[in-house]
């Protein structure tokens, strides 16, 4: 999930930096930092789902 949302800001960034323009304080820099810290969470494997425990007994 943080993949995806990394690809849409970093297109969002490369758009805002082809067009030279600014979101107000948001700007390029702004975006490509949010963009790594989203890669980086889906590196160390933050919001996969999956679990270490299971509680449920085998039978």
């Amino acid at each position: 999930m943080f993949a995806i949302i990394a690809a849409v800001i970093f297109g969002l960034a490369l758009l805002l930096d082809l067009a030279n323009a600014s979101l107000g304080t948001v700007d390029g820099g702004t975006l490509l930092m949010a963009g790594l810290l989203c890669v980086a969470l889906h590196l160390a494997g933050v919001g996969t789902g999956a679990r270490a425990f299971s509680f449920r007994r085998r039978r």
